[in-house]
């Protein structure tokens, strides 16, 4: 137990540093997140590769072509994060982008016909009061974070839409075999979002290379993996509620490197946001919740 809440505080982490490289990277955000993508994408070739050869009888009807639809929703999240993240403070960037537990159950219920609480309700109301005064704070300041905080709120919902279609998808039988196609046709995504908007692809300063190569490794491979790792050893409300604690590490960090101080009601609006995640991941899950067929 006590190993396995060690690896899930070192998966928040890693995770945490993705929005303090990404502001501290120059590269186009499309461009950024494309060449993560693909570093991530082909140092985990090998694992889907294995699983392939343990798994190739077991493969769902169609499943490459189901990853495509969940490949476009994280293509999105992560281009739209890399925006957000250099538009608004570190630690309110990743605060927001980390509600996406408040939004599941309402993509699930979308998707699957889940049925949703009204704690869940409740609580996803009291987070998104919690961003409201973060945003109105903004707007009322006069500067333009409160664009940067609408822009996390998108991403978050495209992640959130993102983690609902794994759900759907469950029946995959390795995460490696799910993931891994995913994030190659979520870095030709980003790659024509690129071109769309005219990026420049040429990356030659080493400091970026050496940003590049971290997004991809510290926050996409070692974060990500531990994530999903404790959510197979650990309650998964647990591994929520944990996993917001990364607006503390980020914030820290952006302390240390950029100087930014959040203001005393970002710290009120981040205790509505904690509050109201925990009323939704630790309502009771109603009986008898159905799959829509």
């Amino acid at each position: 137990m006590v190993r396995s809440l060690l690896l899930l505080l070192l998966g928040i982490i890693a995770c945490s540093t993705a929005a303090v490289m990404i502001k501290a990277s120059t590269t186009h955000p499309a461009v950024l997140a494309a060449v993560r993508l693909i570093l991530a994408a082909g140092l985990l070739t090998p694992l889907l590769l294995r699983e392939l050869r343990i798994h190739s009888d077991r493969l769902p009807a169609a499943w490459l072509r189901r990853t495509t639809l969940p490949s476009l929703a994280l293509a999105a999240h992560f281009i739209t994060w890399a925006y957000g993240a250099r538009m608004t403070l570190t630690a309110q960037a990743s605060l927001i982008v980390n509600l996406a537990p408040i939004a599941i159950p309402f993509f699930l219920h979308w998707l699957m016909r889940e049925r949703i609480t009204t704690r869940e309700v409740v609580g996803t109301l009291l987070a998104l009061a919690g961003v409201f005064v973060l945003s109105a704070r903004d707007a009322l300041a006069g500067g333009g974070d409160w664009a940067g905080n609408a822009m996390c709120f998108g991403s978050m919902l495209l992640f959130a839409w993102y983690l609902a279609l794994g759900r759907k998808n469950r029946d995959v039988p390795s995460l490696w075999i799910y993931v891994v196609p995913i994030y190659w046709q979520s870095a030709v995504f980003c790659g024509v979002a690129a071109l769309a908007l005219d990026a420049d692809f040429v990356v030659t300063s080493p400091r970026e290379w050496g940003l590049l190569i971290g997004l991809a490794f510290v926050p996409t491979i070692i974060g990500h993996s531990l994530l999903n790792r404790s959510m197979r050893a650990l309650r998964g409300q647990l591994v929520s509620v944990a996993n917001l604690g990364q607006f503390i590490f980020a914030g820290l960090m952006a302390w240390m490197l950029f100087g930014e101080f959040p203001s005393p009601v970002f710290y009120a609006a981040a205790s509505l946001v904690i509050a109201g995640v925990a009323l939704v991941v630790l309502a009771p899950r109603p009986k008898g919740n159905a799959t829509a067929p």
